[in-house]
């Protein structure tokens, strides 16, 4: 599959089903090669933003926020060719939404206050100087900021 097509394919689908596919989508192309837990902390991550509403109310729009995440910084030409690795990505992504669906409280955090995060080898951010909440493989993640959850 390629990314443009998985991205349109988003567009059409019911909000649920595309947030869902897009979490899946981040969770494959940042953090395919990383440990599970790894991967459930860049879902938190990204479910933390969409809570706050800075970076958009849906998944989808959090991910595809302008070079916030892999979405949006490789190629659209871009294939997700490893199916086992995709297959963990989605479990990985909606067991992070039934997670993130319940009462703060209730919630097993990983990376508590986690919002954002990087994979040093590749990027060198200007907020890496944020408080390191934790390192789980090739990432480390910050609070750069604390979000809370908008008003509703």
């Amino acid at each position: 599959m390629k990314l443009a097509w998985i991205l349109w394919l988003a567009s059409v689908l019911p909000p649920q089903t595309a947030d869902s596919l897009c979490l899946s989508t981040t969770v494959y192309l940042e953090a395919r090669d990383q440990s599970v837990r790894g991967q459930k902390a860049v879902a938190e991550v990204a479910l933390r933003r969409r809570d706050s509403g800075l970076w958009g109310n849906t998944v989808c729009d959090v991910v595809t926020a302008r070079k916030q995440f892999a979405p949006t910084l490789v190629a659209p030409g871009t294939r997700l060719t490893n199916t086992e690795a995709w297959g963990e990505a989605v479990t990985v992504a909606l067991d992070a939404e039934r997670n993130w669906a319940l009462p703060p409280g209730q919630r097993k955090e990983i990376v508590p206050g986690a919002s954002h995060f990087a994979a040093h080898a590749i990027a060198s951010p200007s907020w890496r100087t944020a408080y390191q909440v934790a390192t789980i493989g090739d990432h480390t993640f910050y609070k750069v900021q604390s979000l809370k959850p908008r008003r509703t």
